[in-house]
This record gives structure tokens, C-alpha cells and sequence, in this order.
């Protein structure tokens, strides 16, 4: 049998009464990031534009590469102007903190058809090398780097907590496709730096392949951490672990636990606990106060005699 009754069934659920499941730095967030998509736009036309010019290949990867992390920035903005707008929409069961997550797999999915397209064009031009001005394209590579290194900063992850070590998806998958571009620019550079210095013309072909290898790794990672939000997986063993030790203190027995993420720094459980005389929900919900990141519980006791 269930022991709560309807008195005490608005007591079961949530800490939070507003289901406003936001990260903490939502709307500092979202800012840098439309800053960061402005001053990467800038920098996409100027790489492609010389890319073209000093014929490099490396350069047009770092550029196409750099295109796509203009769509990340745009998509990861819009998912936190979306996710504040529709904040307290009450046909979200769970609020909006999982757009930024749904985010992240677009971004992630647009990461891996990017590696694709560098990977089919840098094995084109391996096929059929062609001249490159080396010393423009190599100012530019570093002028693009600088750029990028600058951004990655404005856009670094705060310090996720132990139980939520994802933090802001959103954010970090933006910040990964800014260290992805980094990492490309970097080996652009040294493909160019080959092919001036020691007439190696393979060489930023080749640069252009060690970046769409990279890109892919970058993808899968981003891919895999969206995903498992998204399919609900559990998102923290070490929670787990803390509010089953939290509920089960005598003859209680834990019948049933789920633990999900719902945003940022924001996780939800759903417990079953039986015992001979079960206390009220409420009390064992309050067992679970204070636990960092549990915004949202929900406590159903049964009473095994």
C-alpha cells in the first residue's frame, strides 16, 4: 500500500516550487557566447577569404572548421534565449534545462559532418598538390589562432561540481568547438611551417587530415556527454550512492531509485521505499536536503506488513 495520503502529497515532490531548472550562470553565459559568435564570424570571413587567395588548404579546413563553430555559437545562443524564455512554459514537465544538451548533440553532429568534409577535401589536395603562399597563409593561421585561444577564454567553463561534472553543457560544447578549431590552427600552422621552411608541399594537406581526425575525437566526446543526457542515463553514480545511504538508515528497503539530470547543477530522483512502518514522504525527503545539485524529488512509501 501507499502510506501518503492526499494531505501530504503536495510535500512530495521538489525543493524548487518554480521548476526553473537554469544553470546558475544562464544569462552571463549566454552573453559571452553571442560575443563569441560576433568576433569568430569576423574571423571565419578573413580565413576563408585568405585561405582562397594564398591557396592553402590548411587555411580553408581551419575556415570551414571555423564556419561550423559559427553555427555552434548561433545554435548554443539560441538554446539559452530559448531555454530563458520559455522557462516557466508549463508544458515542460521538467522546465528547459535540457535545451542547451539538445544543443550540444546538434553542435556535436555538425562537428563530425565538418571532419568529414576536411578529411574528403585534405586527401583531394594530397592527391593533386597545388602552390601555397606560404607566408600569408602562415600570418594568418597565427592571426587566427591568437583569435581563437582570445575566445576560448571568454568562453571557459566555470568549475563543475563532483556531482555534475558535465556543468553547462551548452557552454562547454561552444568552448569544444573552439578548442577543436584551436588544435586545427595550431597543426595548420606547423603543416605550413613544413611546406615554407623545408618545401614539404604534402605537408598542409596532410595538417588539414591531422585536423579532421582531431575534429572527429572532439565530435564523438561531444556526442557521447549529449547523448547520455538526453537518454536520461544516470548522471552521477556518487549521488546515487549518497541518497541511497540518506534513505535507507533502518529496516527501510529502496525498491526503486532514478536519478536524472534536468539542467545545469540540477538533477531530479524518483524513490520507492518500503518498510514495516514507513515514515511519511516528507520525512524522508527531507533526509535528502541539502544534497547538492537534487532540485526536484519524488518519494513513494510502502509499508511491507
Amino acid at each position: 500500500m501507499i502510506a501518503s495520503t492526499p494531505e501530504t502529497q503536495a510535500q512530495i515532490d521538489a525543493f524548487r516550487a518554480d521548476r526553473v531548472y537554469l544553470g546558475a550562470d544562464h544569462a552571463r553565459n549566454e552573453r559571452r557566447t553571442w560575443i563569441v559568435a560576433v568576433i569568430c564570424l569576423l574571423t571565419l570571413a578573413a580565413q576563408i577569404a585568405g585561405g582562397i587567395a594564398f591557396n592553402s588548404m590548411a587555411l580553408v579546413a581551419n575556415g570551414l572548421h571555423l564556419a561550423a563553430h559559427v553555427a555552434a555559437l548561433l545554435v548554443a545562443a539560441g538554446a539559452y534565449g530559448l531555454a530563458r524564455r520559455f522557462a516557466d512554459d508549463a508544458r515542460f514537465s521538467f522546465g528547459t534545462g535540457k535545451l542547451g544538451y539538445l544543443a550540444g548533440f546538434a553542435n556535436a553532429s555538425v562537428l563530425a559532418v565538418t571532419a568529414l568534409f576536411i578529411a574528403f577535401e585534405s586527401i583531394a589536395r594530397l592527391l593533386a598538390p597545388a602552390p601555397v603562399a606560404y607566408d600569408g597563409a602562415l600570418a594568418l593561421a597565427a592571426g587566427a589562432l591568437v583569435v581563437n585561444l582570445i575566445c576560448m577564454w571568454l568562453l571557459r567553463p566555470a568549475h563543475a561540481h563532483a556531482h555534475d561534472r558535465d556543468g553547462d553543457l551548452n557552454l562547454s560544447a561552444a568552448h569544444l568547438h573552439l578548442a577543436a578549431d584551436a588544435a586545427v590552427s595550431a597543426l595548420a600552422i606547423f603543416g605550413l611551417a613544413l611546406g615554407r621552411f623545408f618545401g614539404w608541399a604534402w605537408a598542409d594537406s596532410l595538417a588539414g587530415l591531422a585536423g579532421a581526425a582531431l575534429v572527429a575525437h572532439f565530435a564523438w566526446r561531444l556526442l557521447h556527454r549529449a547523448g547520455a543526457v538526453l537518454l536520461d542515463m544516470n548522471p552521477s553514480p556518487e549521488l546515487t550512492a549518497e541518497i541511497r545511504a540518506r534513505l535507507v538508515t533502518g529496516d527501510e528497503r529502496l525498491l526503486d531509485l532514478h536519478l536524472w539530470r534536468l539542467g545545469p547543477g540540477h538533477h531530479a530522483a524518483i524513490a520507492v521505499i518500503e518498510a514495516k512502518a514507513p515514515l511519511a514522504a516528507s520525512a524522508y525527503r527531507a533526509r535528502l536536503a541539502g544534497l547538492p545539485g537534487l532540485s526536484h524529488v519524488t518519494v513513494e512509501t510502502r509499508d511491507s506488513r
